[in-house]
């Protein structure tokens, strides 16, 4: 009998682009898996509810679900990152509400971290469909992430923005990891991790492809686009990495954990 490929689930933002590419386009990769594209929050759901074998996990996913991931691949930054934008109409230490975008559950607790640890706010959190304006005449502050930011120019709004990527690192002096290849543990196989660092070399190998074929279909400028991809998004992790995610991983679960915050 044969065996069904692993179902992955991916997200659909142009951050996990390079990491699936070789799933799209290079032969010899192409059978490997049965990739599907959802948010970061609903490929976390299909894991834990056993429709997906894999996913691109929010790092605090991997955690809440007790899984293990595979080493060498994921997406991270070692600055500002672009995309995960706490944009705020009154001082950061005066927030109290938050609106966020559901999209990513990592990001949504990196922004109570923050607003915790440096500016000493606990905001009330509640979900809203990612557009600036809305969500400011509901909330002192918003969080806009992954390809709704990159339509939004931070130095040209006239408001406080936070690129919580450059923040963590400068609050921490470590790199941010946001979401990492995720499974049951009876799954983590070192042909499946060489599958995965095989699909981002090729990805990153065709990066002008990349641009070309995206920049149109997100309504972002290339240049933008290839910048982000390549400078501010680190796909490939090493240990120093992964010391970033435990120390992120620390924070955020105990303060879900204390009577601040009820995630």
């Amino acid at each position: 009998m044969e065996l069904t490929k692993p179902r992955v689930a991916a997200v659909s933002y142009l951050n996990t682009i390079p990491l699936v590419w070789g799933f799209q386009h290079d032969p010899a990769l192409r059978d490997v898996f049965d990739v599907r594209y959802e948010l970061p929050s609903i490929c976390a759901q299909q894991v834990a509810a056993g429709q997906a074998d894999i996913g691109i996990l929010p790092v605090i996913e991997t955690a809440r679900q007790k899984l293990e991931y595979f080493p060498g691949t994921g997406i991270a930054c070692h600055g500002p990152v672009r995309t995960i934008l706490l944009i705020s109409k009154v001082p950061y230490a005066q927030i109290r509400t938050l609106a966020v975008d559901t999209g990513s559950r990592t990001s949504v607790m990196l922004s109570r971290v923050i607003l915790a640890e440096r500016f000493g706010a606990t905001p009330t959190v509640f979900a809203r469909k990612a557009d600036m304006e809305t969500m400011l005449a509901e909330a002192d502050a918003c969080l806009i992430i992954g390809d709704p930011a990159l339509h939004i120019d931070p130095d040209n709004i006239p408001y406080a923005c936070l690129d919580l990527g450059g923040e963590w690192v400068n609050m921490t002096g470590l790199p941010m990891v946001f979401a990492v290849w995720s499974a049951r543990k009876e799954l983590i196989q070192d042909s499946f991790t060489e599958a995965f660092r095989a699909s981002l070399a090729y990805g990153m190998a065709h990066m002008d492809d990349i641009v070309r074929e995206q920049s149109p279909i997100r309504g972002i400028p290339p240049e933008l686009t290839r910048a982000y991809l390549t400078r501010h998004i680190v796909f490939e992790l090493g240990e120093k990495d992964y010391e970033g995610m435990r120390r992120y991983l620390q924070l955020a679960l105990a303060l879900e954990n204390s009577n601040k915050v009820h995630a």
